[in-house]
């Protein structure tokens, strides 16, 4: 049985490093036209408001609740939309790659930590230790981060749905050498093979939302983030995909149909190896 259908915006945002009040402010904009555009939620990237593995985020993170989510969190109440980004969290001596899940009354309600971070960015971001679902008038939410749904951490989605997700949203950071050819290479596969495992398996529509721009310092300064959002719906096809290219910023608005899955715990094995899954 299928639930409500819902609009959804994919934030395709420009994130310059180091520069949260431009990143923050069009943020914003992208918010303001998400809700004008009739969208329930828009999704954001991953550390939207100082670039992933900026180092000057050791300077520049706030925590969260803070400025930059507090910037977040009130245009989405002026909205009146759903909000998910990504956000380097600062908390004690320690760094976060987070997410935010903000509701329209400008409240966070979950945050996630990732937890499957390459390990070129250790030096900088603590690993994320828990996992949560959130449930809306829509439908059941998860929130994790980019790598977290890479093939070999799949667990991690599956953790979700089994929770009860039926909408899993992913602020990522996509990003290529600064020579990569797309027309010889396109980007992207990876992504789909790992959403439409997890999509066709549990219902469970998958959307990833990547920044575009260029990364400055760290281990891949110079590298270019090329955005190619994706959204996998939930019989795994793909039903939209972002422009690629570090200046292609965009909004892409989606629609997706929440599966209202009646198993839970030891009664959804069942279904899951009618649908070919061996507990791996």
């Amino acid at each position: 049985m299928t639930g409500q259908t819902i609009r959804i915006a994919m934030g395709q945002l420009l994130v310059k490093a180091g520069d949260p009040q431009a990143n923050l402010q069009r943020a914003c904009e992208m918010i303001y036209k998400a809700s004008a555009d009739d969208c329930e939620i828009i999704v954001l990237p991953e550390c939207m408001d100082l670039g992933w593995t900026y180092p000057g985020a050791r300077e520049l993170a706030e925590p969260v609740p803070g400025a930059h989510s507090d910037a977040l969190a009130n245009a989405a109440k002026e909205a009146g939309t759903w909000v998910v980004a990504g956000l380097t969290e600062r908390f004690g001596d320690e760094l976060y790659n987070a997410a935010v899940l903000i509701s329209p009354s400008g409240n966070i309600v979950s945050k996630h930590r990732k937890i499957n971070e390459l390990e070129i960015a250790h030096d900088l971001y603590s690993i994320g230790d828990s996992l949560s679902v959130t449930r809306t008038p829509f439908g059941v939410i998860g929130i994790n981060i980019c790598a977290d749904n890479l093939p070999d951490s799949l667990a991690l989605g599956d953790s979700q749905a089994r929770m009860g997700a039926q909408l899993l949203l992913s602020p990522s950071s996509w990003a290529v050498r600064p020579g990569h050819d797309n027309a010889a290479t396109p980007y992207g596969d990876l992504w789909i093979q790992a959403y439409r495992s997890l999509a066709e398996l549990y219902e469970m529509p998958v959307i990833g939302v990547s920044n575009v721009g260029w990364i400055e310092g760290g281990p891949w300064n110079g590298w270019k983030c090329i955005g190619c959002s994706l959204a996998v719906g939930s019989d795994g096809g793909v039903i939209a995909q972002g422009p690629y290219g570090d200046g292609a910023e965009a909004l892409i608005l989606v629609e997706v149909t929440i599966v209202n899955r009646p198993e839970k715990g030891t009664a959804l094995t069942k279904r899951l190896a009618a649908r070919g899954y061996k507990g791996a």
